[in-house]
């Protein structure tokens, strides 16, 4: 059920490589065809609906990995991990990919949904095997090179689709193909561990008698993980409006900030284990949510384009430092029995998180402007960052104490 210490380090273990490459794979998902969405546009410009569905389908994966990530929990939790990831990679390679030759934007939207029901899958598989496989140390050091290689993943494919582009809009769509090279290794090292017995290399963390109030802290976590991703995709979806809205290249602007963004995110996700470490989950959260508010407390800073690829940097740090928490914390959290369901719980709330943004965040500009939107942000993140330091947040401090030894 843990690692075999054959490997030595986290990062050699193949199943860990594995689980990174699916990783790799959910950041793609959205993001990647972003660069063609003007020319699909044109492409398709006869259809009279052609402006609204290129711009859902961007979102289009989100909405279906909320709605499906639990139920995939469910099956994954009877049915086993390794069908569910590798039926989701396939399914991840066509319905990605099938954008290259479909007729028509009505179809694309589809093959989007159906994409992300193939990412519901894959990351409900991945959480349940990260807990599965890992422990203690080992688990934590995983979960922060997952978020390392989503940021690193994303801006590569990201950065590639522009260039692809530029050539056709349907070029972009061929990136997904990409996911079919994972699948020999996560068909050879990928296998779903005894569920009757036992493991004798267990440690206490994961032999503690189920929690009767499990479901309500774990619930919690599920809310403050959607909180944090609804604040951090305010970035991605309202700083280009915001750049040009004061006058700056948006599209240079927007590609170089977002990159700072998933470079800087990348490199502190490699550090998470380490700080971690040293100031324990509080600590953790409490830096994260402090770099956050810090960063929308500078982008709030009129005229300022130095300070705002500095709060760009900051907000990418912050949300690396606090997201691998969550999946450590739930699958400590969780029964055995129930990784599956946490681990689409969790899935399910980083998607409700980023869908929900745009909706929340646009009327705020229009109230208050982007001052007021990053101000108010600002304000929000300090005080989860002083709560996370004052009462452990909301994570039900007391009732995991019994599952995680140290929290301080």
């Amino acid at each position: 059920m843990v690692r075999n210490p054959s490997y030595g380090p986290v990062w050699r273990d193949p199943r860990a490589v594995a689980l990174l490459m699916a990783a790799a794979l959910t950041t793609m998902a959205n993001a990647t065809i972003s660069p063609a969405l003007p020319g699909l546009e044109r492409l398709f410009a006869d259809d009279p609906n052609a402006a609204m569905l290129v711009r859902l389908l961007v979102p289009a994966p989100s909405l279906s990995v909320a709605l499906c990530a639990p139920f995939a929990g469910l099956v994954a939790d009877r049915c086993g991990r390794r069908q569910m990831l590798l039926a989701g990679v396939i399914l991840f390679v066509i319905a990605g990919s099938a954008g290259l030759f479909l007729p028509d934007l009505p179809t694309i939207f589809a093959s989007r949904l159906v994409l992300g029901f193939a990412v519901a899958l894959i990351m409900t598989a991945q959480t349940a095997l990260i807990g599965d496989y890992y422990t203690g140390d080992d688990r934590g050091t995983l979960t922060g090179l997952q978020i390392s290689a989503r940021n690193f993943g994303g801006l590569a494919f990201i950065s590639l689709a522009g260039w692809f582009a530029v050539v056709s809009p349907r070029l972009p769509f061929v990136i997904y193909g990409v996911a079919a090279a994972f699948l020999p290794l996560m068909w050879k090292v990928i296998v779903d561990p005894p569920r009757t017995s036992p493991n004798p290399d267990a440690r206490p963390e994961d032999s503690v008698p189920e929690l009767s109030s499990w479901g309500f802290v774990f619930a919690l976590l599920a809310l403050l993980q959607a909180a944090t991703n609804m604040i951090f995709f305010v970035m991605p979806t309202q700083l280009s409006f915001f750049f040009e809205a004061a006058g700056y290249d948006s599209p240079m602007m927007t590609g170089s900030a977002l990159g700072i963004l998933m470079l800087s995110g990348g490199s502190f996700a490699l550090l998470y284990g380490r700080i971690q470490r040293a100031t324990g989950y509080v600590g953790v959260f409490a830096l994260g949510y402090g770099a956050m508010a810090l960063g929308f407390l500078l982008l709030a800073l009129p005229a300022m384009p130095l300070a705002w690829f500095v709060a760009t940097a900051a907000i990418g740090a912050g949300y690396a430092l606090a997201s691998p928490s969550f999946v450590i914390l739930a699958l400590r959290l969780a029964p055995l029995r129930r990784r599956g369901l946490a681990g689409g719980v969790l899935t399910a709330s980083v998607f409700i998180g980023q869908f929900c943004s745009p909706l929340l965040s646009t009327p705020v500009i229009a109230a208050c402007g982007y001052e007021g939107l990053f101000r108010s942000t600002a304000l929000l993140v300090s005080a989860m960052a002083v709560a996370s330091v004052v009462k452990g947040w909301t994570m039900g401090l007391l009732a995991l104490k019994a599952r995680i030894p140290s929290m301080e």
